[in-house]
């Protein structure tokens, strides 16, 4: 979920003023999507906004209908960027497909006519779903939201996005409406389930004995996952509610599925902390790496043993920054834990002592890269393997170790540096291998380097 941070502030002042929102979500997408499940934006009736669920072409279209859309409750719309041209209503959930051109209906009002076509004009070929909903209703899902990031314990929720109650008017519960699953998870216990608790009448009757079994399916459920990066997956829920998985990529954001049963479909989300870095040093290089992090809504916190160079003066934008001592291997460990860690203090003493420590506890972090040329690294690991008493604890450190640190992407200067670093870090984290050039580009460059001087 990149701009979180923002949606969660904006959301605070917004409550804080007085201001009606609206949190546009993406639920569901098909074909090319510039945004995963998952991406939010955040409209305010004052003209405020944060947050993008495609490349920007969606956005201006978005902040003009937020609030009609909502007028009545919360709503998915259903856009399509492909190159035909056309409009389809579905009245059962009152969701619009767009196909390039946004067409006028019968509910638009006088001020929708009068300013004529929206043409999107991408080719993308895909379709995005959006879910709009008013912040009275989006306050417990950002809640939330902000625990995770708090206590950096992930949580699951389903939410409702599609739900066709003439044929089973037993479920009562509106698009929108949020079912915490870790309850149930946890206990069994269907006993405050409702993230937020929506009803279509005044029925008692909030959990049918078809949704009870979606919920008890879906806990058996596990949500594929490796390292930091999440997946996403379209599954249908057949008569005899047996899962069958149709589709599957990966982002960053959280994992999300969709869940349908005869009457209902569901957005099921695993929503994840944030990823978190550990900086080993204080030095003028860190400050472009902190800002590129923060852009990636990471939790960043630099440490160094010396006074000087851990101040939060010069590392306004991080999370927490701290005078480590060297001999506190203890803070060390928890700051690393789950985390990406990157040693650069530009201190033999400083960096010795902080790959001793973390190479003899290889499984704790998720990276772990050495800033300096490889001689310099090496004469590290061999003063460190002197002094360790377990030299097989200590070659798995090794073998998870980056160095140098960073991708070879070419530059000069602490900003190249970083933007190296953030790659190579993105990358592992995500379990992914940077892309190849192509065969001709390849043999291009091949040519290129031969005919270069020495």
């Amino acid at each position: 979920m990149n701009q979180i941070a923002d949606i969660l502030e904006l959301a605070t002042q917004a409550i804080q003023q007085n201001i009606d929102a609206v949190l546009a979500t993406v639920v569901r997408t098909e074909g090319s999507a510039y945004r995963q499940p998952g991406a939010m934006m955040l409209i305010c009736a004052d003209g405020r906004s944060v947050g993008m669920i495609s490349g920007g072409c969606l956005e201006p279209h978005i902040i003009k209908r937020a609030f009609w859309l909502t007028r009545h409750g919360a709503s998915v719309q259903v856009y399509q960027t492909g190159d035909d041209i056309g409009y389809h209503k579905n009245s059962d959930s009152d969701s619009t497909v767009v196909k390039d051109v946004s067409v006028k209906d019968e509910d638009m009002s006088e001020d929708d006519f009068l300013e004529g076509e929206i043409n999107f004009g991408l080719g993308c070929n895909g379709r995005v779903h959006v879910l709009f909903e008013r912040l009275a209703t989006a306050i417990p899902l950002l809640d939330l939201i902000r625990q995770v990031r708090h206590t950096q314990q992930p949580v699951t929720i389903a939410t409702l996005i599609r739900s066709d109650n003439s044929e089973n008017g037993a479920l009562d519960l509106q698009v929108g409406s949020r079912i915490y699953l870790d309850t149930y998870l946890k206990t069994g216990s269907l006993t405050d389930i409702y993230l937020n608790h929506n009803m279509a009448g005044d029925s008692d009757t909030v959990i049918d004995d078809v949704l009870l079994k979606a919920i008890k399916k879906l806990s058996k459920h596990q949500f594929y996952k490796k390292d930091a990066g999440c997946n996403a997956e379209y599954i249908e829920l057949s008569d005899d509610l047996e899962l069958q998985a149709t589709a599957n990529c990966q982002y960053e954001s959280g994992a999300e599925l969709v869940l349908k049963t005869g009457q209902t479909e569901w957005l099921l989300q695993r929503i994840c902390p944030q990823i978190r870095l550990l900086i080993c040093g204080a030095g003028n290089d860190v400050i472009p790496l902190v800002t590129m992090a923060k852009l990636q809504d990471w939790h960043v916190t630099v440490i160094d043993s010396r006074p000087q160079y851990a101040t939060r003066r010069r590392f306004s934008q991080a999370d927490s920054v701290l005078c480590l001592p060297l001999d506190d291997s203890e803070t060390l460990l928890k700051l690393s834990a789950g985390a990406a860690v990157a040693v650069m203090s530009h201190s033999l003493t400083q960096d010795r002592a902080r790959l001793a420590v973390l190479l003899k506890h290889s499984a704790h972090y998720h990276y772990l890269g050495q800033l300096g040329p490889r001689y310099r690294t090496e004469r590290l690991i061999r003063e460190i393997g002197e002094t360790s008493v377990n030299p097989h604890i200590l070659a798995d450190g090794i073998d998870k170790l980056h160095y140098p640190i960073g991708y070879k992407l070419g530059g000069d200067g602490p900003e190249a540096l970083a933007l190296s670093i953030m790659a190579q870090m993105s990358a592992v984290m995500h379990n992914q291998s940077p892309q190849t050039m192509s065969p001709s580009r390849q043999e291009q460059h091949s040519k290129t380097d031969m005919q270069a001087p020495a």
